[in-house]
């Protein structure tokens, strides 16, 4: 009688097992409606429209997630330049209008609004992270060079480190540096390699489809990798919890 339970408990391991592999291309399906290239749009400029970065749409489908850094530090509304996102709707790319609404610079977060319409929205994972889970993340690894088409990676959580780590000689330690010396914050340590235009993509569960962490390429490693000649080719991720602090503090929740 154990040997017939035991066999049932190995199939149904397997059927799981099998249905958990083959439910990722759903998965990623439905993600890749919500994922968005974010940029800058002008209608006399030539190429019209600038790549920056990655972003993912939450809530109400009206608010779009992306890195801090990923923004343009300067916008020339003389001659109508817009922040937008690029969406791929009937193979054709639309251009949306959006606004910043909140930024969070301390972890790199940005919150867009949709000036009009809505996207397919992403849910936010509210489960713990650890060492050795399985993530995936999409995003625009090299932006809208080979048209509006989302990559996907797949990978497990490395570790989950703190931002910023003392440099060995104090020569390496700059103004920026510090001040995260003395307020850090843990992030995801991931490895899948994700590149410049990754900036902002979501990471998350390959079994729900929700949000546990946001690819971050360049604030993190600025700080992780202060004391390298060569950096190396980690990603990093801010956890989730961050933006859902930005969400409660501007009431987007």
């Amino acid at each position: 009688m154990k040997l017939a339970y035991f066999f049932v408990f190995i199939l149904n391991s397997l059927i799981s097992a099998s249905v958990n592999a083959d439910s990722l291309p759903d998965i990623i399906e439905k993600i890749k409606g919500s994922v968005v290239a974010v940029g800058t749009f002008m209608p006399k400029r030539s190429p019209q429209s600038i790549f920056l970065g990655t972003g993912f749409a939450i809530g109400n489908g009206r608010l779009i997630v992306t890195n801090a850094h990923v923004l343009p530090k300067k916008i020339d509304h003389k001659n109508i330049e817009k922040i937008a996102i690029f969406v791929r709707e009937n193979k054709k790319v639309a251009v949306l209008e959006v606004k910043a609404i909140a930024t969070d610079k301390v972890h790199d977060i940005a919150i867009l609004q949709l000036v009009s319409g809505t996207l397919p929205a992403l849910k936010i994972s509210k489960r713990a992270v650890r060492d050795g889970q399985s993530i995936v993340f999409t995003g625009y690894p090299i932006g809208m060079v080979l048209g509006l088409y989302p990559v996907t990676h797949k990978g497990i959580v490395s570790a989950v480190t703190p931002v910023a780590l003392p440099a060995i000689r104090s020569r390496q330690i700059n103004a920026q540096l510090l001040r995260r010396l003395r307020d850090p914050f843990e992030v995801y340590q991931l490895d899948a390699t994700a590149y410049p235009g990754n900036s902002g993509s979501p990471v998350y569960n390959p079994e729900t489809g929700h949000v546990i962490g946001i690819v971050n390429k360049v604030f993190v490693k600025e700080s992780k990798e202060n004391m390298l000649s060569k950096p190396s080719g980690i990603t990093y991720a801010i956890p989730i919890r961050h933006l859902n602090d930005l969400l409660i503090k501007n009431n987007l929740m």
